[in-house]
């Protein structure tokens, strides 16, 4: 016996809907539940998105309860270079945001999706991240994922999460993470022909593209919760690992006049404190999870479809 009931796939809430994730997550959920499903919200305004602060414990109670939610993608949060200049905002966003989000999630039986990220890591963790590992992240923003994670585990509630890699999309802006190099290049290869780097050159990280990272979340949402385990606080998920260097070169393929400069800042120190590479054998094994994009095709995707 489940000790969730299985819950009808009704109506669905995204909160931070505007975000790098927030655009696409809530176009292809729209898809699958249909458009007046999916109740789109964020602090800014914009067409087809409803206003919601997730520190507004009340709002987020009543609009739960009126419009019927019974499944939740909690995606509002400050991202780590954001977060490390206002730690304060940080961790209310992303902690006692997620506790109003679990506490309305519980009185409306409804089952929470809420990102977690490689930020969870720290200077102790292995180069090939483990999904058990000891968790000491050198960033505020990674320690609101470790929380994160740990709620997900403790909550009560059907709760689940992906330890995102750096995400890579045309569609909308990076938010202000560390890893927003990785977009940020392709604009100005298109646009300038030249692109100053903020991290070195051999930097290696793990990156995903956005394609990948959806079919992730709404593969994972689709799992019985039975058939998982405590590690659906934050499942490790692998793209691909590639270092600044080697993504200049994936875009000079397209770009031979591309140039790059690499001046590194803070956001250096960030990346040193993550892991190269992911290892994510417990979400093959228990949800099949299997990416589809290397470096060479999400350049290629990228460039095909910025220049449209």
């Amino acid at each position: 016996m489940s000790m969730f009931m299985d819950l009808p796939t009704g109506r669905v809430l995204v909160t931070g809907a505007l975000g790098q994730i927030g655009t696409e997550l809530v176009e292809a959920l729209r898809q699958k539940h249909g458009h007046e499903a999916v109740i789109a919200t964020d602090i800014r305004e914009a067409e087809g998105c409803q206003i919601l602060n997730v520190m507004d414990k009340k709002g987020i109670k009543k609009l739960m309860f009126e419009e019927q939610i019974t499944e939740v993608y909690h995606l509002a949060a400050l991202l780590s270079a954001t977060g490390e200049k206002n730690p304060k905002l940080c961790w209310d966003i992303n902690v006692t945001g997620l506790e109003n989000v679990i506490a309305a999630a519980k009185e409306n039986n409804a089952r929470v999706f809420s990102p977690s990220s490689i930020a969870v890591f720290g200077p102790d963790c292995p180069k090939n991240a483990p999904q058990i590992t000891p968790l000491n992240p050198t960033t505020v923003y990674g320690k609101t994922k470790v929380v994160g994670e740990e709620l997900a585990v403790t909550s009560g509630i059907d709760m689940r999460g992906i330890r995102y890699p750096g995400l890579i999309s045309y569609k909308a802006p990076a938010g202000g993470g560390t890893t927003d190099y990785a977009v940020e290049i392709f604009h100005s290869a298109l646009e300038d022909g030249h692109y100053e780097c903020f991290v070195r050159e051999d930097t290696k990280l793990p990156m995903m593209y956005m394609d990948d990272a959806i079919r992730a979340t709404i593969e994972l949402m689709n799992i019985p919760f039975e058939d998982l385990s405590d590690s659906r606080g934050g499942y490790n998920i692998s793209g691909c690992s590639f270092t600044a260097g080697e993504l200049v070169r994936s875009i000079q393929r397209h770009l031979p006049e591309f140039t790059c400069t690499f001046k590194p800042d803070i956001r250096q120190k960030y990346a040193d404190s993550w892991p190269e590479e992911i290892v994510d054998v417990v979400a093959k094994e228990e949800w099949g999870w299997k990416p589809r994009f290397n470096l060479d095709k999400i350049v290629d995707e990228m460039i095909s479809n910025l220049k449209k």
